[in-house]
């Protein structure tokens, strides 16, 4: 890692006297200074002109964006674009998920379902969720990129110091969020976890670009008669 200094300097003729085109100077905190001098009666170069300018356009574009980018990455779930365009399809009936869903997890009863055109396949199934500090994430339109029957944690260990098993694991969430077999009576470290036979049933359906819904079965209702 540097020092946070990046130093930029404009060219410099070898015949001494000559002017200097440009000295720069980006400081950590991402402003510019230029110096500039030349001899008299010498006009200003028109490409240094032309530089200076581009930059402060896009230092301008740079501190409008942001504050944007920001507010859509934080949006809440509960209250995005997607979860309103969830809200207005039809519920899966005995679940707080819509019918687009493949599988649906409610935190709040800490169960489980598989889903398959509007109707229920497996479930509920008795999971475990995320505890204090390592919440799983709620979501309208998690997706499924991932599949591995015998995958270990990078994280978590055995009372032996080896790699805990994660067998039947089903990702769909950023950060490694997984269907995942274990013991369903502890939290996970924010997984979905079941016991192995619901995992590996889970495993063996869902496949890459399923949808996966996540969400608080209360919310979901409260949402819904708001939307009605």
């Amino acid at each position: 890692m540097g020092t946070g200094k990046r130093h930029a300097q404009g060219t410099r003729p070898a015949t001494s006297g000559g002017p200097v085109i440009g000295i720069g100077a980006t400081s950590g905190s991402g402003r510019h200074r230029w110096e500039s001098t030349r001899s008299p009666g010498r006009r200003p170069r028109r490409g240094l002109t032309i530089a200076l300018a581009g930059a402060a356009v896009t230092t301008t574009v740079g501190l409008l964006a942001g504050p944007a980018l920001a507010d859509a990455a934080s949006e809440s779930p509960e209250t995005s674009q997607v979860a309103r365009e969830t809200h207005a399809e039809a519920l899966v009936p005995g679940t707080p998920c819509s019918v687009s869903a493949r599988a649906c997890v409610d935190l709040e009863s800490q169960r489980a379902w598989l889903i398959r055109d509007g109707k229920v396949t497996r479930g509920p199934m008795t999971i475990s969720s995320g505890g204090e500090g390592r919440a799983t994430p709620v979501g309208h339109s998690f997706r499924v990129y991932r599949k591995d029957r015998d995958h270990v944690s990078g994280e978590s260990r055995t009372a032996e110091g080896r790699p805990a098993p994660m067998p039947f694991s089903t990702f769909f969430a950023d950060g490694g969020i997984a269907f995942h077999g274990g013991d369903p009576s502890r939290s996970s470290a924010g997984c979905i976890r079941m016991k192995a036979a619901d995992a590996e049933a889970v495993f063996d359906d869902l496949q890459n670009g399923d949808k996966v819904q996540v969400v608080n079965g209360s919310q979901e209702r409260a949402a819904r008669g708001e939307a009605s």
